[in-house]
C-alpha cells in the first residue's frame, strides 16, 4: 500500500475517533447536566419544617400558602414580643385586601393590621414584625360571654397582639370567610404561632375580647376553628 493511501486511511480513522470522542462527550456531559438538575431539584424541593420556615427572614414561601410580602420579614429575634393573634373580619369587598394592605405598608402605625387576606385566600404581609399597628379597642370586653376575660381585659391589645384580617363580607357582614380564606388560615396561624411562640389557647376572635358590631361574631369562627385544629 502507497504511503499516500496509508496516510489518508489515518487521517480518516482520527476523524471519526474524534467524532465518536465529542458524542459521547456530549452524551455524558447532558447525563451530568441531568443528573445535577435532579439533585439539584430534589435538594430544593426537600421539605422543610414548617416551623423552619416560619422563623426564617425575607420572603419565605411556605407550601400551601401564598404570601405577598409587601414587608420581607426580618429576624424573629427582633420582632416585638408577640403574645396573641386576633382574627378580624373587615366589611371591605373582595378585592380590597391588596389595596388595604398598601395603605397599611404606606402608614404601619395606623389603625389596621400586620397582615389582610383576601377572599381567594392571598396572603398580604403588610408590616414590619418589629412595628405595633393599632387594632382592637383595648379589649375592653369583660362581661365572659365568650370566654373567661380575665384573661383578656385590657391586656390582649395591639400591644401584644397580631392583628390578622379577612376581607370580603361587604354587605352582608354575617357572611363567613370563604373556603380559600378558611385554608389559608389553617396553615397561617400555625406559621405565626411557630414563628413568634404563641400558645394555641392566644388565639382570639375580635369579639372575644372587644364589644363589636352586634349584627355578627367578628372573627368568632375563625378563631374557633383554629383551636379546634389544634397544633
Amino acid at each position: 500500500m502507497e504511503d499516500g493511501t496509508i496516510m489518508a486511511i489515518h487521517r480518516t480513522s482520527r476523524r471519526i475517533t474524534a467524532a465518536i470522542s465529542a458524542s459521547l462527550l456530549l452524551v455524558a456531559s447532558a447525563g451530568i447536566t441531568s443528573a445535577a438538575a435532579q439533585g439539584q431539584s430534589t435538594h430544593e424541593s426537600a421539605p422543610q419544617s414548617l416551623c423552619a420556615l416560619a422563623r426564617m427572614s425575607g420572603t419565605p414561601q411556605i407550601p400551601g400558602l401564598r404570601v405577598v410580602y409587601l414587608a420581607p420579614l426580618g429576624d424573629p429575634a427582633a420582632a416585638h414580643h408577640w403574645q396573641n393573634i386576633i382574627a378580624h373580619q373587615t366589611e371591605g369587598a373582595p378585592g380590597a385586601a391588596k389595596s388595604l394592605a398598601a395603605a397599611q405598608f404606606a402608614n404601619p402605625t395606623k389603625r389596621g393590621v400586620m397582615i389582610w387576606v383576601e377572599t381567594d385566600g392571598t396572603v398580604y404581609w403588610a408590616v414590619e414584625d418589629h412595628l405595633v399597628p393599632t387594632h382592637t379597642d383595648g379589649a375592653d370586653r369583660n362581661d365572659n360571654k365568650y370566654i373567661d376575660n380575665s384573661k383578656t381585659y385590657h391586656q390582649v391589645n395591639k400591644d401584644t397582639s397580631i392583628g390578622v384580617e379577612f376581607s370580603g363580607n361587604y354587605p352582608d357582614v354575617t357572611r363567613g370567610a370563604t373556603d380559600a380564606q378558611i385554608a389559608a388560615w389553617r396553615i397561617l396561624v400555625k406559621v405565626l404561632r411557630a414563628r413568634y411562640g404563641i400558645p394555641l389557647d392566644h388565639v382570639y376572635a375580635h369579639n372575644w375580647i372587644d364589644f363589636k358590631d352586634a349584627r355578627y361574631c367578628e372573627g368568632c369562627a375563625l378563631a374557633t376553628m383554629a383551636r379546634q385544629w389544634g397544633e
